[in-house]
C-alpha cells in the first residue's frame, strides 16, 4: 500500500489522530503538508524528525481552519511545495459539550466551521487538481457520532452527521474521475481532546481519572478499550492505496462495538 510519490495535506496534524496519519504517510513515502495550532518550535521538531526518518519532503502551514482564505491558501502552497496534491484528509476538530438551552452560540458556529465547512473550504479546493490529474484520495474523519447521537453534544453530532452526508455527494461526484472520497468513524480515541474531557467528568463526579475513562467506555462500547491513533490512520493510507479504489462514500467505523448495538 505504498504512497510513495504521493502528496497530501492533513488538517489538524500537530496531535492526535491528525498527526498519527501524517507520520503513517510518511512511512509510505507520501510528502506531507501538516497543519495545525501548537508551539512552534515542537511543531518544527515534528516536520524535521519526519523528513529525516522517513526521507520525504514534510511542509507546514498554519491555516487556521475556520477561515476559507487561509484553506484555500493552504492547498494552493501544498500544491506548489509538492508539485500537486493527491490526498486531502479532513481531520480538524473541536468540541463543546453542553445541553441545547445553554450551548453557547458562538461556539455552535466554530464547531461547525472547524468540523464541517472547513472540510466543503479544503474539497472544493483540492478537488480541480485531483480530477485534472485523474488521480485522488479525500478522507474524512467522521466519528460515531456522524452515524449515532449523544446528549449534549449538538454542534460536534450535527457537523459529524454532515461530514458523512458530505463525503457520499463528493463521492457521486467523483465516481469515474480516479478520485475517491471515504469517511473514517473511530469511537473513543484517547486524543488531548478525549482526554479533556475525561478529566472534566473525573472533577465533576469525584472519582479517578482511570475510572472516568472506564465509565465513558462502558456508556457506549462494548469493547472496553479505546481506539489508538495507530489504528485510526492505518485505516487512512488502507483508504489511500489501490485496494480501496473502488471503495465511494463509505464509513469505516472502530468503535469497539458501539454502533453494532
Amino acid at each position: 500500500m505504498s504512497l510513495k510519490g504521493k502528496a497530501a495535506v492533513v488538517t489538524g496534524s500537530t496531535s492526535g489522530i491528525g498527526q498519527a496519519i501524517a507520520m503513517a504517510f510518511g512511512r509510505e513515502g507520501c510528502n506531507v503538508m501538516l497543519n495545525g495550532f501548537g508551539d512552534a518550535a515542537a511543531i518544527e521538531q515534528q516536520r524535521r524528525d519526519m523528513e529525516d526518518k522517513f526521507g520525504v519532503k514534510v511542509a507546514y502551514h498554519g491555516a487556521d481552519m475556520s477561515k476559507p482564505a487561509q484553506i484555500a491558501d493552504l492547498v494552493t502552497k501544498a500544491q506548489a511545495a509538492f508539485g500537486g496534491l493527491d490526498i486531502l484528509v479532513n481531520n480538524a476538530g473541536i468540541q463543546h459539550v453542553a445541553p441545547i438551552e445553554n450551548f453557547p452560540p458562538e461556539k455552535w458556529d466554530a464547531i461547525i466551521a472547524i468540523n464541517l465547512s472547513s472540510a466543503f473550504h479544503a474539497i472544493r479546493a483540492a478537488l480541480p487538481g485531483m480530477k485534472q490529474k485523474k488521480w485522488g484520495r479525500i478522507v474524512n474523519i467522521a466519528s460515531t457520532h456522524g452515524l449515532v447521537a449523544s446528549p449534549q453534544k449538538v454542534a460536534y453530532v450535527a457537523a459529524k452527521h454532515g461530514i458523512v452526508g458530505m463525503t457520499k455527494v463528493v463521492a457521486m461526484e467523483c465516481a469515474d474521475t480516479g478520485v475517491t472520497c471515504n469517511a473514517i468513524c473511530p469511537g473513543w480515541v484517547l486524543t488531548p481532546l478525549v482526554q479533556a474531557q475525561i478529566e472534566a467528568r473525573a472533577r465533576e463526579q469525584g472519582i479517578a481519572v482511570e475510572q472516568a475513562k472506564r465509565n465513558l467506555l462502558a456508556e457506549k462500547q462494548p469493547q472496553l478499550q479505546f481506539t489508538t491513533t495507530e489504528q485510526i490512520a492505518g485505516l487512512a493510507v488502507f483508504l489511500c492505496s489501490d485496494t480501496a479504489s473502488n471503495m465511494q462514500g463509505a464509513q469505516l467505523v472502530s468503535d469497539g462495538g458501539w454502533t453494532a448495538q
